[in-house]
């Protein structure tokens, strides 16, 4: 990313509209016009895949598939796929996302729309879809299978059907294939529809000079298509469950350390191969995004692993990641790596040597900054390197605002250590608190970090119900969104004249659309 620029950290998922959960309809384009408006140069986004487990999008149910639960009702009836009764306003709370009940509405639309599609849809429109068939085979067949079986199974996880097609006997999945026909074009007409969409608003945000970060989780979840398709590049046991699983050592936070349940990789099936599998998986996410935030990037050198049938983390051990040679065979493949390490956590010198060696700029989260009396702390923005993409908060942090009202409540930290921290934050970044989101904004934004991102809720400056996750807790994550009305033209101005202020806002070309007489989104 060339200069000094600024973006906005916000899912999908979380903006606003009538239907339950954000879309990739009018109101994300929308939202492009007022990063556009306020200068922005970056959308961040989190990964894009369909969500299993808790509602995660780290846990997927592929690693190359779209999340259909973000296709656009409004698109579909303006395409004439759905009528003007399918897509009336939900009757669901509009700052939250209630997955159970945006499944339970939304798949049955999506299933008459392909009903409709079927029935109607011209010779042009049966091609594209076609095409989409045949350009992403490698990944949507198995993918396709895989859902129709999960659904016929009741959504039970892939080890536990029948061994033939656990075993993925040749005979077995011809049979699925031929049962599930009417499934498994489902299936594919949800992605097409997904990667339709998400393509028509890839194109509009480079219409506004403005660049989409991706995310590509380190692990996969157990239960995908994934490692049901490739069993042989991650570490089974016989009946298809993890042999070994991805963890966090016990710690100061945690006696018994944390316990993903993701399956390892066996990096040696994978080098053998090339890293093909890896390839294609960066390959694919670069077709939809313009950078990629790689997670957990100190696992690529060493992970800790725990035998899969412990239920604590605490008999794990560290072990060997791919090193260099797994982005070496990227390279050679794809070219420059627009790669952003996620370097935070327990942090060895080899990881950062690693980083390092294959340049890839780190992270940098301006919470972490005031724990210590600690000048030489690498999160003060006296400390960054140019290269640093600096943040307010992630994704797995408070916001802002609640973490400054953090603390009374909090058993780790007594009330003398919270006032510390603040007394060092406020001596830092100046003013009473009152402003503390803005604060530390312009702390980041005047720094020499080229790229500064801000999650949206900090620039709204709201507080810790507003999160996105709290690591460790079971259920409640991943729901929240704003509202349209949340996005004032108060809110624009002083966002803007921020960034202009820091020298963050890009010289226009030319070729830039103005965002206020923007045409509406491509159908």
């Amino acid at each position: 990313m060339p200069g000094r620029v600024a973006g906005i950290l916000l899912h999908p998922t979380s903006l606003p509209g009538p239907f339950g959960i954000g879309e990739l309809g009018p109101e994300a384009f929308a939202f492009l016009d007022f990063l556009a408006q306020t200068g922005q140069s970056i959308w961040q986004v989190l990964p894009l895949g369909p969500t299993g487990y808790g509602d995660s999008p780290y846990q997927c149910f592929s690693a190359f598939a779209g999340n259909p639960l973000l296709v656009s009702l409004a698109a579909l009836r303006d395409d004439g796929l759905l009528r003007g009764a399918d897509v009336e306003p939900a009757k669901l709370p509009p700052g939250r996302v209630d997955y159970g009940a945006v499944i339970e509405r939304k798949l049955p639309l999506l299933a008459r729309a392909q009903a409709t599609f079927h029935e109607k849809a011209p010779p042009s429109a049966r091609a594209a879809l076609d095409a989409f068939r045949g350009e992403h085979a490698t990944w949507l067949n198995d993918f396709a299978l895989f859902m129709a079986l999960k659904r016929a199974h009741g959504g039970a996880a892939w080890h536990t059907w029948d061994r033939p097609l656990v075993r993925r006997e040749k005979a077995a999945l011809g049979k699925a294939r031929r049962e599930l026909a009417r499934e498994i074009r489902q299936v594919e007409f949800e992605q097409w529809l997904f990667f339709s969409q998400w393509d028509a608003l890839r194109r509009e945000s480079r219409a506004r000079g403005i660049r989409i970060m991706g995310d590509v989780p380190i692990f996969v979840s157990h239960d995908s298509a994934d490692v049901w398709a490739r069993p042989e590049i991650f570490h089974l046991a016989e009946d298809g469950s993890p042999a070994l699983q991805a963890g966090v050592p016990p710690d100061y936070f945690s006696e018994t350390g944390q316990l993903w349940g993701n399956p390892l990789y066996r990096w040696e099936a994978l080098a053998e191969e090339g890293y093909g599998w890896w390839i294609d998986r960066i390959r694919a996410v670069l077709t939809l995004v313009d950078l990629v935030r790689l997670d957990h990037f100190r696992g690529f050198e060493a992970c800790w692993e725990v035998p899969g049938d412990d239920t604590t983390a605490v008999g794990g051990r560290w072990g060997r990641g791919p090193g260099a040679s797994l982005f070496e065979a990227m390279r050679a493949a794809l070219g420059p790596l627009p790669v952003v390490a996620e370097n935070l956590g327990l942090i060895t010198p080899e990881v950062e040597a690693l980083r390092a060696q294959l340049g890839f700029p780190g992270m940098a989260v301006l919470q972490f900054a005031f724990g210590e009396d600690d000048p030489t702390n690498p999160f003060r923005p006296h400390n960054f390197s140019p290269r640093t993409f600096a943040y307010t908060a992630t994704h797995d942090n408070d916001t802002v605002v609640g973490w400054w009202k953090s603390g009374v409540g909090d058993s780790t930290r007594s009330e003398e250590e919270v006032a510390s921290e603040h007394s060092r934050a406020l001596a830092y970044l100046g003013g009473n608190g009152a402003t503390i989101h803005w604060d530390a904004m312009r702390a980041l934004f005047v720094s020499v970090a080229e790229t500064v991102i801000i999650p949206l809720q900090d620039v709204l400056g709201l507080g810790a119900e507003t999160r996105m996750n709290l690591p460790g807790r079971p259920d409640g994550n991943w729901t929240w969104r704003y509202t349209a009305g949340d996005l004032t033209s108060e809110l624009r101005q002083r966002l803007r004249a921020l960034t202009e202020v820091s020298g963050r806002v890009p010289p226009r070309t030319g070729d830039e659309r103005d965002p206020v007489v923007s045409p509406p989104p491509p159908r």
